[in-house]
């Protein structure tokens, strides 16, 4: 039997939110990674500015990327093992980084500035 998708029944929002700060942690100048715990900090969050955010190289609308300022998207993703946030900065799991949400193709395109 096939491994089941988004097998933590994530919603769309905090899926969205999890591949983009997959994205942010694989910026080796964004991320700081612990390899004895296989987890990332990322360093900087980034805030949109008009109808758009940029999300390392790409750019991302700001409704794909509404759940990065969303306490109840960071609460649930806490409870589920993938994501916490300490001092202020999102630290993704060895979990989180290997969650596979099935969209790192669908929400983000190469950024044009």
């Amino acid at each position: 039997m096939p491994p089941r998708k988004n097998p933590l029944k994530l919603n769309k929002l905090q899926l969205r939110t999890l591949v983009l700060a997959q994205v942010l942690a694989g910026d080796e100048d964004g991320a700081r990674h612990d390899e004895a715990t296989g987890e990332a900090t990322i360093l900087h969050v980034p805030h949109p500015h008009g109808e758009h955010v940029h999300v390392g190289g790409f750019t991302v609308s700001s409704r794909d990327a509404s759940g990065f300022s969303n306490r109840a998207v960071w609460t649930a993703l806490n409870r589920k093992g993938l994501a916490r946030i300490e001092d202020g900065l999102v630290v993704l799991t060895a979990d989180g980084l290997a969650y596979d949400t099935g969209l790192s193709d669908r929400f983000v395109t190469p950024s044009d500035h």
